[in-house]
C-alpha cells in the first residue's frame, strides 16, 4: 500500500474535498490548505457552504455539480455516510477514493474497487505526504 500511496500522490493533480470547513481550527480546511500548497487543486464539497468561496476555489454542494475532472476524492465525513460518496466518485470517473483518518468503510470501498478506483482508507494525505517528502 505504501508505494501505491506515494504514485497516489505523485499522480493525481485535482481533489475533490468532501466535507470541506470554512473554519481554519478544522483538519479538512488545514488539509485542503496544505495540499493546495503543494500544487493539488483542491476543489470543495459542501452542500451548507455550496456557492462560496474558501481558499480561492468554489464550493460545490456535490460531486456530481463539479465541473472539472476529479482525480481523487478526499472524504472527511463520518463512515456511515461514505456509500454514496464512493457511487457518487464512481459516476464522476474520479480514479482514487481516499477517506480520512477515522473513515473506514469496507463496503464502499469494496464498491470503489469493483468499479476500478484505488482506495486508501484511514490515512491523511497530508501525512503521507510529509512522510514522503519530509
Amino acid at each position: 500500500m505504501t508505494d501505491e500511496i506515494g504514485a497516489i500522490l505523485r499522480e493525481v493533480k485535482t481533489i475533490a474535498l468532501v466535507g470541506a470547513s470554512a473554519r481554519p481550527d478544522r483538519p479538512s480546511h488545514e488539509v485542503m490548505a496544505f495540499l493546495q500548497s503543494r500544487g493539488y487543486r483542491v476543489i470543495p464539497v459542501n452542500p451548507g457552504l455550496a456557492g462560496q468561496t474558501l481558499l480561492g476555489e468554489r464550493v460545490f454542494a456535490s460531486l456530481g455539480e463539479i465541473d472539472a475532472p476529479i482525480d481523487m476524492v478526499d472524504v472527511f465525513r463520518r463512515p456511515e455516510t461514505v456509500a454514496p460518496i464512493a457511487e457518487d466518485a464512481i459516476a464522476v470517473g474520479a480514479r482514487v477514493l481516499w477517506l480520512q483518518l477515522g473513515v473506514v468503510n469496507e463496503d464502499a470501498a469494496a464498491r470503489a474497487r469493483a468499479a476500478g478506483l484505488k482506495v486508501v482508507m484511514d490515512r491523511c494525505p497530508k501525512i503521507e505526504w510529509l512522510r514522503r517528502n519530509g
